[in-house]
């Protein structure tokens, strides 16, 4: 049964659709004057549709700009009284792994990460919500950190879960995604090293958008390119206009240089056409025209003869199309022998020698083959044969995230630079990454973020005991990391397939709420220790490590002395002790100091 309406039609909104149809750029997002969100016309835009000359408005400028952006700006950069607790029981090789799998609201988690590591991240890629109407978005609280006022807001439920539907019918369907977004890549971008990038997918829904807004953070001049990435293996008949084949992927620079993107390894097939018919003694090359697409007139300096070494014969190339060097580089090209005169050495037509000894790596292309990077269906099966049973929807097939990894790559093993994503997911980063050290020798670590979001109650994966999907990121590490080192036993002895789970909390502090006249004498005993009475040392441990800046995978080892806990971090970097006051002797510091 339909719920009644209880009140008369809406001919305000009746009358926007009516606009919105006839003038759809006038449609613009924005607040009442109780704070609310509603969708609104745009008068300025709406009275040029309307005339025949300019007419007077606000001052024109290029930018993006939505209800809430500014608070999304404040919101990136207002501090927060939170910290990072180690779960050793959920974690593998917590001891001397060096990635990361960090559990909680991203916001929270890229804000907690900025002292560790500011400047320190080579690759960032992320696959956040697409926002389609369908999706689920980060629900930010831009005036206050507390979760009491979340949970008076309504923006978190009674689990603590930020997620929200984003429906069309939102009045802030852009502007909440958008807000979401922008304060995520203003904190990515401080953690980016100066050579790092963001690979960022998405689709046609906020392409525009998420552009715009990526420009606006790293700056226009360092988005290097969009690629496509053809999805799909067999279009979809039932779509109303077109099959959506493809996603994009947003490439961008901390800062635009020669050398953020490398030239990709050749493989056979870009060898295969490479021979050697004349038996040349420095091995296989192929041939390319000796003649440019320029005429005589336009480059008269390249229009010359040359003479055949072996016939003598004086060669000119055609008026249309002459030479591709000039005279010096193309007699240098001849007594090198690197020109190239047909089968019996008289042709009129010579082409170029290129020796494979010589042929550079190949540069990426922008459009990515499902048969080179792999599609929604390999990335299905992937997860299936890992975690079967276990549904997630739309996983990337992690042959697409080892492609991104190899462009920031010089390969040869040299490679021991951080991979972050701070919308895990099904962890496909963490799988790529780690294959991909399996592979080439490579030392690079990554770091996950994910949110603690619910599976459905009805899931194999929830009837199996996993009530999250950081939950299923972790088990997919931890099989995808098995499986990668015992197909890998002979040629990878130390590959590092471990993580330590870090998660998201309040503060180790505890906290105080009395004004002065509430507190009494008997009530001062109560507050002397500041610390919260479910936090142990380990807690308090990460969190020095986090107030100062210290990477938090640096080796941790433990050690008992005069009976006391000693936690020692990098060997001898690092050594701290946690007990009560008074428990620190001089006789415990001298035991310690040896």
């Amino acid at each position: 049964m339909e719920k009644l309406k209880m009140h008369s039609p809406n001919f305000a909104e009746e009358n926007i659709a009516r606009i919105a149809a006839l003038f759809p750029g006038c449609i613009t997002e924005s607040v009442d004057e109780n704070g609310s969100p509603k969708k609104s016309i745009d008068f300025d835009l709406l009275r040029q549709e309307l005339s025949t000359h300019i007419v007077e408005g606000p001052q024109e400028r290029y930018r993006l700009d939505w209800p809430g952006k500014r608070e999304a700006l404040l919101t990136a950069n207002a501090p927060i009284a939170k910290t990072l607790r180690p779960c050793r029981e959920e974690s593998v090789d917590f001891d001397t792994t060096e990635n990361l799998f960090i559990e909680g609201d991203n916001l929270d988690a890229l804000k907690l990460m900025q002292e560790t590591y500011l400047g320190k991240v080579k690759m960032i890629y992320i696959d956040p919500p697409y926002n389609t109407g369908k999706d689920f978005i980060y629900k930010d609280d831009f005036k206050q950190s507390t979760d009491e006022y979340l949970r008076n807001s309504e923006q978190i439920d009674e689990e603590g879960n930020r997620l929200v539907a984003n429906t069309d019918s939102n009045g802030r369907f852009h502007s909440d995604w958008l807000s979401m977004m922008y304060s995520r890549l203003k904190l990515a971008r401080n953690l980016l090293k100066d050579d790092g990038v963001i690979f960022i997918s998405i689709d046609d829904s906020e392409l525009k958008n998420m552009s715009a807004i990526a420009c606006e953070v790293f700056g226009e001049n360092n988005l290097i390119h969009c690629l496509t990435w053809q999805k799909k293996v067999s279009p979809s008949n039932d779509s109303k206009f077109f099959s959506n084949d493809h996603e994009y992927i947003l490439v961008i620079a901390k800062e635009k240089k020669p050398g953020v993107i490398n030239r990709l390894e050749r493989r056979n097939k870009h060898n295969k056409y490479y021979k050697n018919p004349d038996n040349d003694p420095r091995g296989d090359w192929n041939s390319t025209a000796a003649t440019c697409n320029k005429n005589s007139e336009e480059r008269p300096n390249l229009y010359y003869p040359i003479k055949n070494p072996n016939s003598q014969e004086e060669i000119w190339p055609r008026k249309e199309a002459v030479w591709a060097f000039s005279r010096d580089r193309m007699n240098q090209l001849i007594n090198e022998r690197r020109i190239y005169w047909g089968a019996d050495g008289l042709s009129k037509s010579p082409r170029v020698k290129n020796f494979l000894s010589d042929a550079k790596k190949i540069v990426p292309r922008s459009v990515l083959l499902y048969s080179e990077v792999g599609n929604t269906q390999s990335a299905t099966n992937e997860f299936r044969s890992l975690m079967p049973g276990f549904p997630f929807d739309y996983p990337k097939p992690s042959s697409l995230i080892m492609h991104l990894v190899k462009l920031c790559s010089q390969g040869g093993g040299k490679d021991n630079y951080i991979v972050l994503d701070f919308f895990s997911g099904s962890a496909t980063t963490a799988h790529a990454v780690m294959q991909l050290n399996a592979e080439d020798g490579g030392k690079r670590k990554f770091i996950m973020v994910q949110l603690p979001e619910p599976c459905d109650e009805k899931s194999e994966a929830f009837k199996a005991g996993y009530k999250t999907i950081a939950e299923i990121s972790k088990e997919r590490i931890r099989r995808a990391g098995k499986k990668i080192k015992e197909e890998n036993a002979t040629t990878v002895a130390d590959l590092d397939i471990g993580f330590r789970v870090l998660k998201v909390d309040s503060s180790n502090m505890a906290d105080i709420y009395y004004t002065p006249d509430k507190i009494s004498q008997g009530t001062l005993f109560g507050l002397a220790d500041n610390i919260k009475h479910d936090r142990g040392p380990e807690d308090l441990l990460f969190q020095v490590l986090l107030d100062w800046g210290v990477d938090l995978t640096l080796p941790i080892t433990k050690e008992i002395i005069a009976d006391r806990e000693i936690f020692f971090v990098d060997d001898n970097a690092l050594a701290a002790c946690f007990v009560k006051d008074g428990e620190i002797t001089e006789a415990f510091c001298k035991e310690l100091a040896k």
